[in-house]
């Protein structure tokens, strides 16, 4: 499975790789095996495989979504999302950025050789939605879900404040009341 190299070091000091994505299950791992050499034993047959794809409906797999707020200056990283499909597959990895405009969803990349017209490394997508349709179901979810994130670290951190510093709201009417 896809790996990227992580700043850790193991007890002799070697790197340690680490997964983007993985199966959860043993059934899932075999059976997710077994379906890429089966599709790499079709590709050296292409007659059989145009039939085969004719046959075949899109179906939208089952999912759900978790996401950390990431919130560290001079950083446009906003939150880290990770994605649970059928509770048999993980892809790790994903960041939440924020754009010009609007917060957008990057899929686990990693860095090639390749450079831009402008000098910049190129990043190639490890995993990512095949069709348009599913592409915003994912992304409009993951942003959906970063939202609530965001709005329950906040609202967690306001009621520290106030256990901490007292509400604010009460000592304005503190003030106001007159000492008795």
């Amino acid at each position: 499975m896809p790996r990227y190299r992580s700043n850790e070091r193991d007890e002799s000091n070697g790197v340690i790789y680490k997964d983007v994505c993985n199966p959860i299950t043993a059934e899932f791992r075999e059976e997710l095996y077994t379906n890429i050499l089966d599709a790499y034993a079709r590709i050296k047959e292409p007659e059989k495989e145009e039939t085969q794809k004719q046959d075949r409906t899109q179906e939208m797999p089952e999912f759900s979504v978790t996401v950390t707020p990431y919130e560290r200056e001079g950083s446009n990283i906003k939150g880290l999302a990770r994605i649970y499909f059928e509770n048999s597959f993980i892809v790790n990895n994903i960041n939440i950025v924020q754009g010009k405009e609007k917060i957008f969803v990057s899929m686990p990349s990693y860095k090639t050789k390749q450079v831009d017209e402008h000098g910049k490394p190129i990043y190639q997508d490890v995993c990512y939605p095949v069709t348009k349709d599913f592409r915003e179901k994912l992304y409009n979810e993951i942003i959906s879900e970063y939202e609530k994130a965001k709005d329950k670290s906040n609202e967690k951190a306001r009621e520290s404040a106030e256990k901490h510093h007292g509400n604010p709201d009460k000592e304005k009417d503190k003030e106001a009341t007159p000492f008795r």
